[in-house]
């Protein structure tokens, strides 16, 4: 019966629940069932949430709320998966009377017995914590074709006292690194393998009894299918010199590297749980730029976390001024409960949070601007992502940009194919964005 259903899926948050959902969307074209872009004209809704953070809990609650409008037409039944249900299934079963079935982080191979329950019983089910987390290979890409994700672990071992992650998603549990190489071999041509976790470079450590982080790196790499490789989620006091001369070395591995820093203030760290110190960061970003001349280096802060001063948001703008990071997202602490710095006083005033991270990415943007301006007159190579008809040119990615979060370059060409890679020469930047043209369209016009 199932199998003669509609599907809509809407998938929330990071782009790790992004992997998750897409091998949700795998199961489901495995079993034969139909999928939809349109959701007015779906049977049944599967909405992937996400429960970082307050904001995302609002929104998947929103979002589902949205999706019960379309009961007045075809939809029959909404699925709630992820976060949202695994960590806070006694709070929400009741309230959330428009959902029809709720499942964990773990539990997507029950989608097809829950609902069939569903229906025959016209009940509510609530299936979360009865799958189990067998590895599966077969995805459907939710990104560009040429570009894919690649998850090698799940949960966290670093208990930061503002995060929620390890009370949802457990203890870090890095994927058998056959597994991870067989899904990585079956997705195809990948022009970009983003490589993510909740902290990447603990790989193995669990499984293997020590860190196989670098090894996994070098049998990606031999992987005739993946043209480029990039890090995301490298925690700093992971990143040792065997990770540093393997980004230097190794062709694929492209010279760019998400570090989340979090904060720069020695106490600040320590009520966070994080284990670097100011005098530490700075170190580690000077060995990266002397062994990875050239190498772009983001990351991400948290302001207003409880108790921080003036003083120490001022002393992080400097920090922030001295890293020059060439892009870095910043964050208003966001109060969760069941986190170890929910309770910490005093809490810093909403208004002043907001404050002090618009300071933060005005100083960053004029930071990113010097940098960029740096670009300009010379050739980068750039994947071309596709068309930007607004702008009426090509838009892609040089090495310095991940999608989505970090800037673009936007090109003219006589031709170009999205998912290949040309050579642009830059011609002007602003403050996030680069744009030039390829030689063979400067010479034609």
């Amino acid at each position: 019966m199932l199998s003669k259903k509609l599907f809509g899926v809407i998938s929330l948050g990071c782009d790790k629940n992004r992997v998750d959902t897409e091998k949700l969307l795998g199961l489901l074209k495995e079993r034969g069932c139909r999928l939809t872009d349109d959701l007015s004209k779906a049977q049944i809704v599967i909405v992937n949430t996400c429960a970082f953070l307050e904001s995302a809990r609002t929104e998947a609650i929103e979002t589902v709320l949205e999706c019960a409008d379309y009961k007045r037409n075809k939809l029959e039944k909404i699925v709630v998966t992820g976060c949202l249900p695994q960590k806070f299934i006694d709070e929400l079963y009741q309230p959330l009377q428009e959902a029809d079935v709720f499942l964990g982080i773990q539990d997507y191979e029950k989608i097809f017995e829950a609902l069939e329950n569903s229906y025959r019983k016209n009940e509510r089910q609530n299936y979360v914590g009865l799958g189990s987390d067998r590895y599966r290979f077969e995805r459907v890409l939710t990104t560009d074709e040429h570009v894919a994700y690649l998850k090698i672990a799940d949960g966290c071992f670093n208990h930061c006292t503002y995060c929620l992650i390890p009370k949802i998603r457990g203890k870090y549990r890095s994927y058998p690194m056959e597994n991870l190489l067989k899904e990585a071999e079956e997705l195809g041509e990948i022009s970009e393998l983003i490589v993510v976790a909740q902290d990447t470079t603990r790989y193995g450590e669990d499984l293997y009894g020590e860190n196989k982080y670098v090894e996994l790196l070098q049998r990606l790499s031999g992987l005739e299918n993946i043209q480029k490789i990039r890090l995301l989620y490298c925690y700093p006091d992971v990143i040792d010199d065997r990770l540093i001369d393997e980004i230097a070395q190794n062709d694929k591995i492209l010279k760019y590297i998400d570090i989340p820093l979090q904060h720069s203030e020695d106490r600040v760290l320590k009520l966070m749980n994080r284990k670097g110190t100011r005098a530490g960061y700075l170190a580690l970003l000077k060995k990266l730029r002397e062994r990875i001349p050239g190498i772009a280096i983001r990351s991400t802060f948290i302001t207003g976390f409880p108790t921080e001063t003036e003083a120490e948001f001022q002393a992080m703008q400097r920090f922030v001024q001295e890293a020059q990071f060439s892009s870095c997202g910043f964050f208003a602490y966001s109060r969760e409960p069941d986190t170890g710095a929910y309770r910490l006083q005093p809490q810093v005033h909403a208004a002043t949070k907001k404050r002090r991270a618009r300071a933060l990415y005005a100083l960053q943007e004029q930071i990113s601007a010097q940098l960029l301006s740096g670009f300009v007159g010379k050739e980068l190579e750039v994947l071309c992502d596709g068309i930007d008809y607004e702008k009426g040119c090509f838009v892609g990615r040089s090495y310095l940009s991940a999608p989505d979060i970090d800037g673009k370059v936007y090109f003219h060409a006589t031709e170009a194919t999205q998912g290949e890679f040309y050579k642009v020469k830059i011609e002007r930047a602003d403050s996030y964005d680069l744009y030039g043209s390829t030689q063979e369209y400067i010479m034609e016009n």
